[in-house]
């Protein structure tokens, strides 16, 4: 919290530009690179997917979707580190075990997994969307072995495989003592309480969904852009704020048709206890590859998957001098449309010795 609040404020320095050709000044403060920072993402996304875009193949694309139940949601709430990691491994495993049966796919596929851990009203709702090539090596590797058009697996055998291997996951995880219960909930850290208390899961139907394939790499290209760096809530959908209410717009999934479009009034205080609860512990990753994309071997998997398809690798032409330039001097002045240059550097806390009004912008 600490992070964002200094984003882009003295608080970590900056920098004056000035323009070469009439001589307007302006600020810009750093800043913070928080992962949760709605302001810092859109950098960090655009270098993401100029990596990824070398790893984009000639197929149909898929998005498969896995949700935790409610109950099972609010465990991970009070263990987010072990459990969020199991719903990373169970829904990668879930996938590559189904494709690899002969009688499904018989190939071996690779993915990419973001976790979102919100709603639309800010709410707990652990969720993981998942990118996945509409095909696969055959388990020999000799040769690719493509989805039917415009499907790719049976969801409810995903959802049932899914939900075994979580709920075994979860009783490993508790079984090693790595399971926190607060409130109502702790008796559930006695192993017959907890094995009881998940029994009903067993047979409950847990909800994984897979969406129509993309049109296309350019379009796989632009959902992951809005989709790897996002966080909680950005900044477009904020209303208004004051020291007592934050009010914003939300998406009531409820509502099967019509305007499902809302806004939503908390207190300041229930906005900032809401948009914390999706802060992920220190270190741990939040987007993940599996199988053949896995990073230690992704390279020559696409190499070889491209061999076999008969593409050869895209050449990318150089990034123009404007592109290639730091992000803040992409921008031209305001006032002439001239170059922008750096004039001088301050550190943090300090203020700048030359004049000019404050602009928000990214160092």
């Amino acid at each position: 919290m600490s992070a964002i609040e200094a984003c882009r404020t003295e608080a970590l320095g900056g920098h004056v530009a000035g323009c070469a050709k009439c001589g307007h000044h302006h600020i810009a403060y750093n800043s913070c690179k928080n992962r949760h920072c709605p302001k810092c993402q859109g950098p960090a996304a655009r270098d993401w997917m100029e990596a990824r875009a070398e790893d984009l193949l000639p197929v149909e694309y898929f998005h498969v979707v896995f949700t935790l139940p409610a109950e099972i949601a609010q465990i991970a709430f009070w263990n987010k580190k072990a459990v969020y990691g199991l719903l990373f491994r169970a829904s990668a495993e879930t996938v590559m075990t189904i494709a690899a049966d002969p009688k499904r796919l018989g190939a071996r596929i690779g993915m990419t997994s973001v976790l979102h851990t919100w709603g639309s009203a800010l709410t707990h709702h652990p969720h993981i969307h998942m990118i996945v090539p509409g095909g696969g090596l055959s388990l020999d590797g000799t040769r690719w072995v493509a989805c039917k058009r415009g499907f790719f697996l049976h969801v409810r055998v995903l959802s049932r495989l899914f939900r075994r291997l979580f709920l075994d996951g979860l009783l490993a995880l508790h079984r090693a003592g790595e399971l926190a219960f607060y409130g109502g909930l702790e008796g559930l850290a006695q192993a017959d309480a907890f094995a009881a208390w998940l029994k009903p899961f067993r047979r409950s139907e847990w909800i994984v969904y897979a969406k129509p394939p993309f049109g296309g790499p350019e379009a796989v290209l632009a959902y992951l852009s809005r989709y790897t760096h996002r966080v909680a809530i950005s900044n477009h959908r904020l209303i208004s704020a004051d020291a007592e209410t934050v009010a914003f717009r939300w998406k009531d999934y409820r509502i099967k048709s019509g305007n499902r479009q809302k806004v939503m009034r908390l207190s300041t205080s229930e906005f900032i206890r809401r948009f914390l609860m999706h802060v992920l512990p220190d270190g741990f990753h939040r987007i993940r590859h599996y199988g053949l994309l896995a990073s230690a071997s992704r390279k020559v998997n696409i190499d070889r998957i491209r061999t076999l398809l008969g593409q050869t690798m895209p050449v990318r032409d150089a990034l123009p001098a404007a592109e290639a330039a730091p992000l803040t001097l992409r921008e031209p002045c305001p006032c002439c449309g001239g170059p922008m240059r750096i004039i001088e550097i301050f550190r943090r806390g300090q203020k700048p010795m030359s004049r000019a009004p404050p602009r928000e912008q990214a160092a």
